[in-house]
């Protein structure tokens, strides 16, 4: 169990079409002790977002006033879509003077991964892979281990992932760890809010895509020079793709088998990060060292902003 801490909400994509799920999540929250402020985001509508550009952006951009007390943990909402629109709008400037080397964890997954590529690009903020309010801490049934991994990332200044899933060759590499969803990366390649990332390790994940979806999202980061500046991928749960008889033997381990080839990047699988019940969180724009043998892998973090 954590110790006590103020957790803050924001809302930067879709409102909660499930407002008990919401209020579920609070509940499990302060029941551990700790202090939930801006929960009433979760009653903010407008068309199919979490309020208006202009609320959501505020969302984030409160954090850079000297005035609004900082929360140990800033934590999104759910994803969706429309945090894309928000971009423009953010105080880069002002969020890097208020949250630069400050103690604070901002954490979040899905759409929300656009605006920790914007954070990362604009203001060296770093941030936080991981469960969100509705989907996890307001699930019918909260994963113990999402939970219990969530604290302990943000609590430890290193800490290493273990998983058991069977690898195709041996990987030992080190870089700089960020990633999230897929779709989100791809959709900012060539933007100012895409950060260039040398020496990388790219953590990813994705839902309801076909697996040729996500081969061609794949291909955008390859024919756009991202992935050769990496030293390995590192796949999550890609959940929620359908497959018919016309993709004939074509697969979710056939396409990541052909992008293996086509790239020469080490490719990691079974990394639980994505829309699944378990998750790890993990940090974005930390150093990591990712090892594997046929019989899993570890990723060791490191230099992450810790809670004090």
């Amino acid at each position: 169990m954590s110790r006590s801490r103020t957790i803050e909400i924001v809302a930067p994509s879709g409102y909660p079409p499930d407002e008990a799920a919401a209020e579920r999540g609070i509940a499990r929250l302060r029941a551990d002790g700790h202090r939930v402020v801006g929960g009433q985001a979760a009653q903010r509508r407008h068309l199919r977002f979490g309020g208006t550009d202009a609320q959501r952006a505020q969302d984030l951009n409160r954090l850079a006033d000297p005035a609004h007390p900082l929360p140990d943990v800033v934590l999104a909402m759910r994803g969706g879509y429309g945090a894309v629109r928000i971009l423009n709008a953010l105080d880069y400037a002002g969020l890097q003077r208020r949250l630069a080397g400050a103690r604070i964890a901002i954490c979040g997954h899905s759409d929300f991964t656009a605006i920790q590529l914007a954070l990362f690009a604009r203001a060296g903020i770093a941030t936080f892979g991981g469960p969100m309010l509705t989907a996890n801490f307001g699930a019918p049934e909260v994963s113990t281990f999402t939970v219990e991994h969530f604290w302990r990332a943000l609590e430890s200044p290193e800490f290493t992932v273990r998983e058991s899933a069977a690898q195709v060759s041996a990987v030992d590499v080190s870089g700089t760890l960020w990633g999230g969803n897929l779709a989100m990366i791809a959709s900012l390649v060539g933007s100012p809010f895409m950060p260039r990332i040398e020496g990388g390790i790219l953590f990813l994940e994705d839902v309801n895509e076909h697996p040729y979806r996500v081969e061609r999202m794949l291909y955008q980061l390859h024919l756009s020079g991202i992935l050769a500046r990496q030293r390995a991928l590192v796949l999550g749960d890609f959940t929620g793709g359908k497959l018919s008889p016309y993709d004939n033997g074509y697969d979710l381990p056939a396409m990541v088998e052909h992008i293996r080839e086509v790239t020469g990047l080490p490719i990691v699988t079974g990394l639980r990060f994505g829309h699944g019940a378990d998750l790890v969180t993990l940090p974005f724009g930390a150093q990591a060292r990712l090892q594997a043998t046929r019989d899993g892998f570890s990723l060791t973090v490191t230099g992450h902003p810790t809670l004090s």
